[in-house]
């Protein structure tokens, strides 16, 4: 279902809420960077309904059944990206803090005051920018494979980087599902092996549903914008945050998440041996274990 967050439609799916939709407290899952609001799985989600709670996930700006941004100004990606490395600002045509600004105003377009919020990857970048720009709506914040996007950090294994710039050689659905594959073996969690026909099975949805490229750069070009821009930020959250990160990360390496969590005052950091940049469902029971007794433990508000 669409709702009009800050100012633009954003595809929400609501999972958990009762009757009479405010007696849970609600988690509220911000995805990472291309990836749509099913990249949350259900063997994740449904083990936090089950514990209670009311989960809300969104298809960030750009990707999914939410608003795309083609009519923005273009700015050269490859150029972009020289600027960053030699430490210019990067031009976006948006910034995550507007995408924070969508995160909450998908609370209140369905009427929901607080929320535990709890970020993947650039959704865990996004998550902490909700969380510095409106700390009084906030009960906690959980920031799992992310990073504190602070300079001299070390970046993605070169391979990596090589792939995640590399255009699919065609753009037949068959094609595009074994490039994604190809991608997901290379920055998988290695003690937590996908089902692959599980797998192919969700990536082919997901491109039926949506399949946006413009604006994964966009994004790309997001996150390279707020790079050294976020520390401050980091310092004024004051609600309780729970840092998950694996060992294993070739894309976003586990420096980055000790990082985050340094810069967060009482900020919790967990190492997930195993895990690399991807959630299968060895590593959500893993996470799992770790983030529903972070949430029971935390502030409560149920008069969402």
């Amino acid at each position: 279902m669409k709702f009009k967050a800050n100012g633009i439609d954003i595809e929400v799916e609501d999972t958990g809420a009762d009757g009479s939709q405010n007696d849970r407290p609600v988690v509220l899952l911000i995805m990472g960077l291309g990836m749509q609001l099913i990249a949350w799985p259900q063997d994740f989600v449904q083990p936090l309904v089950d514990a209670g709670y009311r989960v809300i996930r969104h298809d960030n700006r750009d990707i999914g059944l939410s608003d795309g941004f083609d009519h923005a100004p273009r700015h050269n990606f490859l150029w972009q990206t020289v600027r960053a490395r030699v430490g210019l600002a990067v031009r976006s045509p948006y910034s995550l803090q507007d995408m924070a600004h969508d995160s909450l105003g998908v609370l209140d377009a369905l009427g929901i005051h607080r929320a535990h919020v709890v970020g993947a990857s650039m959704g865990g970048m996004i998550a902490q920018r909700v969380a510095s720009s409106a700390p009084a709506r906030i009960l906690s914040l959980t920031s799992i494979m992310s990073s504190s996007g602070a300079r001299g950090l070390p970046g993605p294994d070169p391979k990596i980087a090589a792939a995640l710039l590399r255009p699919p050689p065609a753009r037949d659905e068959e094609s595009l599902v074994a490039f994604s594959l190809g991608f997901i073996r290379l920055i998988g969690s290695p003690a937590f092996p996908n089902d692959e026909a599980l797998l192919r099975e969700r990536l082919t949805l997901s491109l039926r549903r949506g399949y946006r490229p413009a604006g994964l750069f966009r994004q790309m070009l997001a996150i390279g914008a707020d790079t050294g821009r976020r520390l401050d930020e980091l310092g004024r959250i004051a609600c309780p945050t729970l840092v998950l990160h694996g060992e294993a990360d070739r894309l976003v390496p586990i420096e980055a998440g000790r990082d985050t969590a340094r810069r967060i005052a009482g900020a919790r950091f967990v190492a997930i041996p195993g895990m690399g940049h991807d959630l299968p469902p060895g590593v959500n029971q893993v996470l799992l274990a770790h983030i529903i007794p972070f949430l029971n433990s935390a502030p409560k508000d149920t008069a969402s």
